[in-house]
């Protein structure tokens, strides 16, 4: 948990409810709150002019997600989608600074993920400029084994759609398939029932 919810609704943060597929926040467009995932699932993307999304992060109950405004007064960078029904709290920019300001552990703990996510950014992009799919989405499950993200720790199994792990990579669905299908036939990952485990 970024920031126990005690502690967001001592501050007058309040809870906001998203259906699947509703917008929370567009790209580009100017940050008022602090976003903090309760329950359900967040994506946070990019999207093309084509209409193609190119998934940033999935946020899981526990992330914020929206942050870079709040620290540079800049629009949001990328778009925020349910992808299930949500709940999410959310607190006014100015008094998440203050709170900030007034909790240095909270504030580390900031830092601190922010410097995680740009570590990913680092890997995406590096493996982006890789042509090879296999070796884009073997990069891809291994930092998410390490960093016990979207793989069950007890069973190993992603907990992404093949489509998500598309638009994660830059790769087209069809080409995630064959990659997937290419390196259980040399005992990299195992398929079972249509679910992919590491």
């Amino acid at each position: 948990m970024m920031i126990p919810v005690d502690t967001l609704l001592a501050w007058g943060a309040t809870y906001k409810k998203a259906a699947p597929d509703e917008t929370i926040f567009r790209e580009g467009n100017e940050c008022h709150f602090y976003y903090q995932l309760v329950s359900g699932s967040i994506k946070w993307v990019n999207i093309t002019d084509d209409g193609r999304e190119f998934i940033q992060n999935m946020m899981e109950p526990g992330e914020s997600f929206g942050e870079l405004p709040l620290f540079d007064d800049k629009p949001y960078a990328a778009t925020a989608i349910a992808n299930k029904e949500s709940v999410i709290l959310r607190l006014h920019k100015n008094t998440f600074r203050q709170l900030l300001r007034e909790d240095p552990d909270i504030h580390f703990r900031f830092s601190r993920m922010m410097a995680e996510r740009m570590r990913f950014k680092f890997l995406l992009l590096r493996e982006l400029a890789c042509s090879d799919p296999e070796h884009r989405i073997t990069s891809l499950f291994t930092y998410f084994k390490e960093t016990r993200r979207y793989i069950c720790q007890a069973c190993n199994k992603v907990n992404l759609t093949r489509q998500q792990i598309a638009d994660m990579t830059g790769l087209r669905v069809e080409t995630v398939i064959r990659a997937i299908k290419s390196l259980q036939h040399k005992g990299s990952l195992v398929i079972d029932r249509g679910k992919v485990y590491c």
